[in-house]
């Protein structure tokens, strides 16, 4: 069996990462195309995979066939591709916002189609991936799928209404919690902590405190709870935090973000 990768970004090249570190495929069952020749280079110079001159090329010679382009370059992409398409190849796309329904109406013909949302955090094997089938796609298809993406992190089968809020929740949410790091570093610095020490602690502390809420089962609030000592310097935190609307603003990104993904 082989994969095909349609763009050769940050996200293709995490999944080829894990992947082939997980023996799921071997780089010469690999294939890759991106307009950008440097992109072309640094998939071919890290990872040994195969690479053609076009998308057209791809699709003929990948059993699975990897969509990783922004939303606005996949109308273009399935056209590159589409009468190299048959009942028997598996398309997974990872374009944010664009639906099943979507992806079917461009190929103009019925295709196996499985709909991802992941997140940024698979390039440190990390990720959180959203998975949707449609109704061609057989379980082997969807395990096929779901062994990928869990090759750099998680991933989990969702019903299509809920992929606009995994966008919000899960997608988008690493750059909420990067400027949530900053912030805490900015006033560890105003502290008069080191700038590079200042990262370091406030980005562990956000590893080891989402480690404690997956590994423990307890609820945040408990294990928040855990922390604000009677008349201590927790509760003092959290009382500015509620004072200035902290889980309001939370809640309103979220559901931003969620709302820019339906109109994408």
């Amino acid at each position: 069996m082989t994969i095909g990768f349609i763009g050769l970004g940050n996200m293709a090249k995490a999944l080829m990462g894990g992947i082939i570190s997980k023996g799921i495929f071997d780089p010469q069952d690999i294939i890759g195309s991106d307009p950008m020749e440097a992109a072309r280079e640094s998939a071919a110079g890290k990872f040994g995979i195969q690479i053609r001159d076009n998308n057209s090329d791809v699709a003929k010679d990948a059993d699975i066939i990897l969509l990783a382009v922004k939303p606005q370059f996949l109308k273009v992409a399935i056209a590159d591709i589409m009468d190299d398409i048959n009942d028997s190849k598996l398309i997974i796309s990872i374009a944010a916002g664009k639906s099943l329904e979507w992806i079917a109406k461009e190929f103009e013909k019925p295709v196996k189609i499985i709909r991802v949302m992941p997140n940024t955090p698979a390039l440190v094997g990390e990720g959180c991936a959203a998975v949707c089938p449609n109704n061609l796609c057989s379980d082997e298809d969807l395990n096929v799928a779901l062994e990928i993406l869990r090759s750099c992190g998680t991933a989990n089968v969702v019903t299509e209404n809920l992929m606009d809020v995994v966008t919000g929740v899960s997608g988008s949410s690493p750059a909420y919690v990067f400027l949530f790091i900053e912030a805490m570093a900015d006033a560890a610095v105003l502290g008069g902590m080191p700038r590079k020490q200042a990262y370091e602690f406030a980005a562990q502390a956000v590893l080891g405190s989402a480690k404690m809420v997956l590994e423990t089962g307890k609820h945040p609030g408990e294990l928040k709870d855990m922390v604000c000592s009677p008349a201590g310097t927790t509760i003092e935190a959290v009382k500015v935090m509620e004072e200035a609307g902290f889980r309001g603003i939370m809640m309103d990104a979220v559901q931003a973000a969620i709302e820019r993904s339906k109109e994408l």
